[in-house]
């Protein structure tokens, strides 16, 4: 029999098998005793009868005329006659006898005291210095019949007590686990990035030790996570002023130069200085959705974020190359308007970056919340789809982009209990790839076919 894992289920199967093998051991040698015991009542029995009936049959038979004669002595009413005895003579003949007595079944007086057959047990005694002798039997069946009462009074309760015990056992083992299935419970709501401590005051001693040492690694991962993070976004942020200094002196070396070798060398320096500040911005923004406090007290407009990162991209491309529809209605959420920011920009430049230029990018926010960017281009094979959300993953390497910023999304979607779908080609379509989250929104869902959009193209 495989034991079970859980720890609730063990204890309570072990107790409960223990328990029923105790009480199994506790009723048979209670049953044991008690048939010691009855056998010394029902031997006492048999030799008190013995002793009282012998002098009464002493003055009867004496005071016969008749000597030799068998006498049955009658029933007075119809009854069990358990004990019977013989009065015999020292020429082993019968003087007297009890009325269901069986003479043959008697052996031969051999001695007082106790003597046991196939199926009576006896006790002999004699007066007369030994010329009058009584036996007086008991059927072994009956002492059998009151030993099987007796066991099957022990037994029977075991039946109603051991299923109730057992059921306590399971109750009083679950309530005294309890403590531990909060402790998972506490465990499981948490997610990935949840490492503050876990409170232990309610949990027993025996579990204390493990819950102290589980919040002392959570509190060095904490750290190591902490360090981590603060060092991409201090490095980021340091990096801004030196590289903002070299793209101005390799711009001014490239009005200054009348090379034309040196002045395309100094471009292509800019070109990789600017990638570098964009890489650095990326740092900075993966630093902050893993480390940084994405709700806020104060509410915002979602579609007001959207139409003001929707100008800023837009008034650096072609006019026409965004389109975003909105809701007629506010969408009102507490995420911060920064990090809502962080993910419209990043969706919106990583379709620009790899989509098509003879189709614009299509932004929609619906009134749940739901925002999606689509675009039209080539297909994202379905392995590669999958990795998109990986750091440095890039769809087309022949793109200057960072490989960041579909797992920045990602990273700020886990953190606000949303997911990041991504899907290529689009629904309804054979081209072009999707990018889907849902950001929470403050009061009642609207469904999104009941919400009405409208198209603002930029």
């Amino acid at each position: 029999m495989k034991f079970p894992k859980s720890l609730q289920s063990r204890l309570g199967l072990s107790l409960g098998v223990l328990l029923t093998l105790l009480w199994i051991a506790a009723a048979s040698t209670t049953a044991v005793i008690l048939r010691h015991g009855m056998d010394e009542v029902f031997d006492s029995a048999l030799q008190e009868t013995a002793q009282r009936l012998l002098p009464l049959a002493v003055v009867d038979i004496v005071g016969r005329e008749d000597d030799g004669v068998t006498q049955r002595l009658g029933a007075i009413r119809e009854h069990d006659e358990l004990f019977t005895y013989v009065v015999r003579d020292a020429q082993g003949r019968t003087l007297l006898q009890s009325h269901a007595a069986d003479p043959s079944m008697f052996p031969t007086y051999d001695g007082p005291g106790f003597r046991q057959t196939a199926t009576h047990r006896l006790y002999n005694d004699d007066a007369l210095q030994g010329t009058i002798r009584i036996t007086v039997a008991e059927p072994l069946q009956h002492r059998a019949n009151v030993a099987r009462e007796i066991q099957m009074g022990l037994g029977l309760p075991l039946l109603v007590v051991i299923p109730v015990t057992l059921l306590v056992i399971i109750l009083a083992v679950r309530a005294s686990l309890a403590s531990l299935r909060r402790f998972r419970a506490r465990l499981a709501t948490r997610n990935a990035r949840d490492l503050s401590p876990i409170p232990a005051d309610d949990f027993p001693t025996e579990i204390a030790p493990m819950t102290a040492t589980l919040n002392g690694l959570l509190d060095r991962l904490k750290e190591a996570f902490d360090a981590e993070r603060s060092f991409a976004a201090n490095a980021a942020h340091e990096l801004r002023t030196p590289l903002a200094g070299a793209i101005a002196q390799a711009q001014r070396l490239q009005l200054e130069s009348t090379n034309p070798a040196a002045r395309n060398r100094a471009a292509d320096i800019e070109a990789t200085l600017k990638r570098l500040t964009r890489l650095s911005e990326r740092l900075m923004q993966l630093a902050r959705a893993e480390g940084g406090r994405l709700r806020q007290d104060q509410t915002s407009d979602l579609g007001t974020v959207m139409r003001i990162i929707v100008d800023d991209i837009g008034g650096k491309t072609n006019a026409g190359r965004i389109r975003l529809r909105l809701p007629d209605r506010p969408v009102i959420s507490d995420i911060d308007p920064d990090t809502v920011g962080i993910v419209c920009r990043n969706l919106i430049d990583n379709a620009l970056r790899h989509g098509s230029n003879a189709a614009p990018v299509e932004v929609m926010l619906r009134a749940d919340g739901e925002l999606i960017v689509s675009n039209d281009g080539p297909v994202v094979p379905p392995e590669q789809l999958a990795r998109l959300t990986d750091r440095f993953e890039r769809a087309n390497g022949r793109t200057d982009g960072s490989g960041l910023g579909l797992a920045i999304v990602a990273a700020i979607a886990d953190r606000i209990g949303s997911s990041l779908v991504l899907k290529s080609p689009r629904p309804s379509q054979e081209t072009g790839f999707e990018a889907t989250v849902r950001i929470p929104t403050i009061g009642s869902e609207v469904p999104a076919d009941a919400a009405a959009d409208r198209g603002i193209s930029r």
